[in-house]
């Protein structure tokens, strides 16, 4: 199977707890989305756990429901979570000098995952988690996202 991996890293001037606080809490994906097609939260647990799920109103040309899977949950480290088609979205936090390493990762390896990168997903999806990165590096650290 082809390893399709797309990664975006920022360092963010706050300690790993309160920015896993935002990536655990799904009412606060909206707000950090850099893509913006995550509109709004379902009916979700207010904090994720390992196996926990949880849906999101979406909208990419058209509006559609997207149901995620928590795979991965190490407290203040990595928190991942999958949908149907077993693409998995990744976060690690990592300490370094001046606050906590963020890296976002958008695994498309399975055998279709060649379908979205004909149409060019993955380089979207590249610019996308910059701009998620930044979002969420501005309300950890100023409590409002710059537009």
């Amino acid at each position: 199977m082809a390893q399709r991996i797309v990664s975006a890293t920022r360092t963010i001037a706050a300690p790993a707890e309160k920015i896993f606080n935002v990536l655990a809490n799904p009412a606060l994906h909206p707000v950090i989305d850099g893509s913006g097609s995550v509109k709004a939260p379902k009916t979700n647990p207010e904090r994720l756990f390992l196996g926990a799920t949880f849906s999101m109103d979406m909208k990419l040309g058209i509006s559609y429901v997207t149901k995620n899977r928590v795979s991965e949950f190490e407290e203040n480290h990595v928190i991942a979570w999958h949908h149907f088609a077993q693409f998995v979205w990744r976060y690690q936090l990592d300490a370094v000098d001046g606050g906590t390493k963020v890296t976002e990762t958008f695994d498309y390896s399975k055998p279709w995952g060649i379908l979205i990168e004909i149409n060019g997903t993955p380089k979207k999806n590249q610019a996308s988690m910059e701009r998620t990165l930044a979002r969420l590096d501005s309300y950890v650290t100023t409590g409002s996202v710059d537009a």
